[in-house]
Formats: structure tokens, C-alpha cells, sequence
């Protein structure tokens, strides 16, 4: 009888167990630190004619902080750099990419039912500002503009207080390029838009304080 009675009680002990680290894992941090690195690729169109870079260009660098104002929503600021080189067929450039973002963040997992519980989905989205300077003879072409970023990422939680995540995201220039005559004269100069894959962790700040 106090066999069966130890193997009931450790049974019920890892139920239990079990479920508050899935309950934890279900909260949502108020504050969490971001940090990934991945690849980019800049548009064709934001070059001047004659020149364009790689289709995969590395590094993207992101690092952001981010506040829950409830469990499915909230803000985030973050910041990204990127470089990229032209092609083999283009004329030699090479482009440091700095972005400043302010971003609403949007949760929807809770109305996605098939995700496993360690899974979620972040929607973010945000105006920001951005800054081109190409590297070398070419640093009169840099640009300051406005851009829109959006994206979705996905996050899995090795436990509550920190998550691996994958972002993919695409940030659009909200500007013109100058005339340049001749278009040599334009190269380095970039108003394009870029498409982002990063992968990185998140590590929880704080305790979740708007898990209702």
C-alpha cells in the first residue's frame, strides 16, 4: 500500500509540476531585452541606375527593448544595422544600413490554436529613421530618411525567462532618390527598402504583470 502510495504521489508531483511551468511559460514578460543577428537583402530600385548589391548581405545586427502594456500588446524600441556590397556586375560600393525604430507590438497566439504552448507569434510595426553612409571616397552620398518597418517573428521559450526567436521583417524607405548626373556620380547613395531574416533571443527583464 505505501508502494502504490509513493508512485500516486510522485505522479501527482510531476502533474503539477508539469502544468505550472506550462502556466508559466503561457505569461507574458513586461519588459524583455532583444538581441539577433541574420542577413539582408536591399532592393534593386534604391540604387542609382548601373549599380545594386548582393542578394544576401551580412551582418544584420537588431538590439531592442520591449514593453508589454497587456499580455497581447505593446511597444518597442529598437535599433538595426545592416551593410551590404554591390554584386560582382556593379561598380564597388559598400554601405553601413542604421535604422531607429518605434514599434506597436501585437500577440496573437492565444487566438492561434494549433501553436504549440512554447511557441508564439509577435506582429510588430512602427515608423522610424534611417541612415545610409557608404564606406570609402563615397561618404558625400550618405542620406538620412524616414522609413516603415514591419515584420513577424516567431519565439520559442526554452523556459520563462528567456526565448530563441527568428524575425523576418521588411523596412520601407519613405523617400526619393537625388538625380545624380551621371548616375556614377550616385553611387553608394541607396533609398531603397530592405528585407531582413534575423534570429536571436529574448530575455525577460521583469515578471509578467498583465497576465489577465
Amino acid at each position: 500500500m505505501q508502494y502504490y502510495f509513493k508512485q500516486y504521489l510522485f505522479f501527482f508531483v510531476v502533474v503539477f509540476i508539469t502544468l505550472n511551468s506550462q502556466a508559466q511559460l503561457k505569461d507574458t514578460a513586461q519588459w524583455k531585452a532583444m538581441f539577433a543577428v541574420g542577413i539582408n537583402y536591399p532592393t534593386t530600385d534604391g540604387f542609382v541606375k548601373g549599380s545594386y548589391a548582393k542578394a544576401v548581405n551580412f551582418p544584420t545586427v537588431n538590439l531592442g527593448i520591449q514593453h508589454m502594456l497587456k499580455r497581447q500588446y505593446g511597444v518597442k524600441l529598437d535599433y538595426g544595422f545592416s551593410r551590404f556590397k554591390n554584386d560582382d556586375d556593379s561598380p564597388d560600393f559598400k554601405i553601413n544600413y542604421s535604422r531607429i525604430n518605434a514599434q506597436f507590438v501585437f500577440d496573437p497566439s492565444e487566438y492561434i490554436g494549433f501553436l504549440p504552448m512554447r511557441l508564439r507569434t509577435v506582429v510588430h510595426v512602427g515608423p522610424g529613421i534611417t541612415f545610409v553612409k557608404p564606406l570609402g571616397t563615397l561618404g558625400d552620398n550618405k542620406q538620412t530618411f524616414m522609413n516603415l518597418i514591419g515584420g513577424v517573428e516567431l519565439h520559442y521559450a526554452i523556459n520563462e525567462k528567456v526565448s530563441v526567436y527568428t524575425d523576418v521583417a521588411y523596412v520601407y524607405g519613405l523617400t526619393s532618390l537625388d538625380n545624380y548626373e551621371p548616375a556614377l556620380n550616385g553611387l553608394g547613395a541607396f533609398n531603397g527598402s530592405v528585407f531582413n531574416l534575423t534570429f536571436g533571443v529574448a530575455v525577460s527583464l521583469s515578471g509578467c504583470r498583465y497576465c489577465d
